[in-house]
């Protein structure tokens, strides 16, 4: 008897992937255009440029830089250390605040790359979604600290702050935070690739 009762309950109450692949309509249309918000934040150049992949090279892309993305100057990698510590550490260049020079080195407290699995530079709306829904792959365990990590840390808040003639992301950071929680109780949906 409880065997049927719990399997009843899978079934009536499935998981939170289930729920992501179950989210009524409506639901689904709406978690939907908060990831398409969500995504101009994330693909934005404040954001892309610094969430790389394995090659570990920082990006200069955006409308400051020109039309094509290059690799980050002076032959930075931060391979090996997310920091730059086995070349040359970020911060010998980024210090703790901005310096007011056009594209001088942008600053922020501790200022590193976000390790590889968080990679967002080129990858589709999708691969980001599917990456960024998983707690394991954000390596950010809950929501509510993904809201945090965006609120509070100092590297995050400089995308918003960025310096002279840098363009911000799009909406503000409450906003963002504000669609990762609509969009999280709306079953966390994703684009088809």
């Amino acid at each position: 008897m409880i065997r049927l009762a719990l399997l009843i309950l899978l079934i009536v109450c499935p998981g939170r992937a289930g729920a992501q692949d179950q989210a009524a309509p409506q639901d689904r249309a709406r978690g939907l255009e908060l990831w398409s918000r969500i995504h101009q934040v994330f693909s934005h150049p404040r954001c892309a440029n610094c969430h790389v992949g394995t090659d570990r090279v920082p990006m200069w892309s955006g409308p400051e830089y020109g039309s094509t993305p290059r690799p980050h100057g002076m032959n930075i990698s931060a391979k090996g250390g997310d920091n730059g510590s086995n070349y040359l550490a970020c911060t010998t260049c980024h210090t703790t605040h901005n310096l007011d020079t056009p594209h001088g080195p942008p600053g922020a407290l501790d200022w590193e790359l976000p390790g590889p699995e968080r990679q967002w530079f080129g990858k589709s709306s999708a691969e980001v979604c599917k990456q960024f829904r998983d707690p394991k792959l954000r390596n950010i365990e809950s929501i509510d600290a993904v809201v945090r990590h965006i609120k509070t840390d100092a590297r995050v808040a400089w995308g918003w702050e960025p310096g002279p003639e840098r363009k911000k992301p799009p909406y503000s950071v409450n906003e963002l935070a504000g669609f990762i929680r609509q969009w999280d109780k709306a079953g966390a949906p994703c684009p088809a690739e």
